[in-house]
């Protein structure tokens, strides 16, 4: 059976694939009409969509090469490892949220709880690292007391 953190990760890499999939279609298609745009058109007009196009392409590229980083870095997280301090793969239940320092990711509902993924870089991610059991960290005035780290 799979435990929370597993199927937590599992909901976070299939929403990176929608994501991945969603682009790859985009840029798919903006490849599509390009082709066939330049079988039909001529002149300035013609040049300016081709154009247009390729940024667009180019900006669809940058997006989907985002995600399939943060794909990658997920799939390295040791989600099975167990530490007394915050690490990078750690479920982290304080007082008033349950942070899974990953990647700045979408959050999610898992079993009732919302799940917030955040980044080491992240203010909170960065508070946290390294911190034990009952610490606290403050980021925006807000304290936060490490309750559980899975």
């Amino acid at each position: 059976m799979d435990t929370f953190k597993q199927r937590l990760v599992s909901l976070h890499q299939q929403l990176l694939q929608d994501k991945i999939d969603a682009f790859q279609d985009m840029i798919a298609g903006l490849a599509s009409d390009a082709q066939n745009d330049a079988k039909s058109s001529a002149g300035d007009k013609h040049e300016t969509a081709l154009s247009m196009m390729h940024l667009e392409q180019e900006k669809l590229n940058h997006k989907l090469a985002e995600y399939n980083l943060q794909k990658q870095k997920l799939q390295k997280i040791d989600i099975n490892m167990l530490s007394e301090t915050v690490v990078l793969g750690s479920l982290v239940q304080t007082n008033g949220l349950l942070i899974f320092i990953s990647e700045a990711l979408p959050k999610v509902v898992i079993d009732g709880s919302n799940v917030f993924a955040v980044s080491v870089h992240s203010p909170l991610g960065s508070q946290l690292m390294g911190k034990k059991l009952h610490d606290k960290v403050s980021v925006n005035e807000v304290i936060y007391t490490i309750e559980n780290i899975l």
